[in-house]
């Protein structure tokens, strides 16, 4: 069986998405370092692992925003309504981010942003965490497309 044939079932499609999304997150995390206070205040190792939890718990937002947005909208998902799960799955996703960066920024203070963070004035989210959220998933549907659910070509 091929990859697109193997990608098309949902479940399989789903494993691809989640492979890619926290690839993309990784990286993201690695470059938003600066903006969050522990690039500063702790040792390099210290912000790469936590860099590394982070991409962790994007991984879990990732896999439980698609599913959920699977299991509610995806009926023969992915080879229909592909769109409508992908813009599901990020709004999940920005929803919990917002939530999350509440939690941990401002009750919690598990982490706090640098000066360098731009944050929305009404909310108090960090940009960078929000855009990630739109960037990433878009990316990682857009690639699951282009790469494992494209039909082999007829000669």
């Amino acid at each position: 069986m091929d990859m697109p044939a193997l990608a098309r079932s949902g479940l399989s499609a789903l494993f691809i998405f989640v492979g890619i999304a926290t690839v993309l997150n990784l990286f993201w995390e690695l470059a938003q370092l600066p903006l969050y206070t522990i690039w500063n205040n702790a040792p390099l190792a210290k912000s790469l692992w936590a860099a590394l939890h982070c991409t962790f718990g994007d991984l879990i937002i990732a896999s439980w925003s698609a599913l959920l947005a699977i299991l509610a909208v995806g009926r023969n998902w992915p080879k229909q309504r592909f769109l409508l799960v992908a813009v599901m799955t990020i709004g999940l996703a920005v929803l919990y981010t917002i939530f999350s960066e509440w939690l941990n920024v401002n009750v919690r203070r598990s982490w706090a942003y640098s000066s360098l963070m731009p944050t929305l004035p009404w909310l108090g989210t960090g940009v960078a965490p929000l855009l990630q959220w739109i960037v990433t998933p878009s990316l990682s549907f857009i690639l699951l497309k282009w790469v494992a659910l494209q039909r082999p070509k007829q000669h």
